[in-house]
């Protein structure tokens, strides 16, 4: 007979890989997908990196950082490259406030107590990962630099990027513009009958609509991440309603041939996605009081 947690892990684990694989499937211009490749990756890459780190991921006996550490390090063995690291920074706090989470208290209130609670321990394990990953436009910093032995907490080392980097604004705010904007938007695309892979692309959309991609913004330029939310905010405006594929597939489509001409990948909206399609998902999951 399986625990309360060991029902837990099972979700999240299941939450996860389905939240993976939907995003993948999902049309979203400048992003490798099922749709087409780009940036020297396949979907396949994608998905081998969701199944090879979800065991650590979801591992209830490690620390958030160490998870986040463990599952980048499988990942680059399994894949070679930078595949999932802003996937699991924002996935291991939301799964560990899962675990945490009680009859009581929303996800998002056991989040709150779950980024509070990130120590030492975690920043060193985190700042690992972030480095072992290497992504682009990693530099040095005079304060906060991931190369160095951490002398902040993860939320100060995070608010000193939160400007320039839209995942370190998810910790500082505890994951607001996932919780207050992205979820809504997604369930209320499902609501009017939209295909979850659809609704996942508005998402997307939207999201980019409003927040230049930080990803764009550090490799090409604030003018750059300015334009990639306009043309974002031009194809969105076919979402208005209830998608029709036969007028949406094709603006979809050309705009993701233009990002990927240019280099363009809005990879850090994409993590984003990912997380509301996880959270989506653990907030229907066991709910009973460990």
């Amino acid at each position: 007979m399986k625990t309360l947690m060991s029902e837990r892990i099972d979700w999240a684990q299941k939450a996860y890989l389905e939240a993976c694989d939907l995003e993948i499937r999902a049309i979203k211009p400048g992003n490798v997908g099922d749709h087409a490749p780009g940036h020297d990756m396949l979907a396949e890459d994608f998905r081998i990196s969701a199944s090879i780190s979800v065991a650590p991921l979801t591992d209830a006996t490690l620390g958030v950082g160490e998870r986040i550490y463990r599952a980048v390090s499988a990942t680059r063995e399994a894949v070679g490259c930078n595949t999932n690291l802003g996937i699991l920074l924002l996935a291991a706090p939301l799964i560990e406030a899962y675990y945490q989470q009680a009859n009581g208290p929303c996800l998002s209130e056991s989040l709150v107590r779950v980024l509070k609670a990130l120590d030492d321990r975690d920043a060193e394990w985190l700042f690992g990962a972030i480095v072992l990953a290497n992504p682009g436009g990693l530099g040095e910093a005079p304060k906060g630099d991931v190369h160095k032995t951490p002398q902040l907490s993860i939320l100060e080392a995070m608010a000193l990027s939160e400007e320039r980097d839209f995942i370190a604004r998810q910790y500082t705010r505890s994951f607001t513009d996932i919780f207050q904007t992205a979820v809504p938007l997604y369930d209320s695309r499902l609501s009017i009958g939209d295909a979850e892979e659809w609704a996942t692309a508005a998402v997307f959309l939207g999201l980019l609509s409003q927040f230049k991609d930080s990803h764009v913004e550090r490799k090409f330029g604030t003018a750059c991440a300015d334009q990639v939310t306009q043309k974002a905010r031009s194809v969105y405006t076919l979402l208005a309603g209830p998608v029709d594929p036969e007028k949406v597939l094709g603006p979809l489509l050309d705009l993701d041939r233009e990002f990927k001409a240019r280099g363009i990948n809005p990879g850090t909206t994409a993590d984003l996605t990912v997380a509301t399609l996880l959270v989506s998902r653990l907030e229907k999951g066991p709910m009973n009081e460990i």
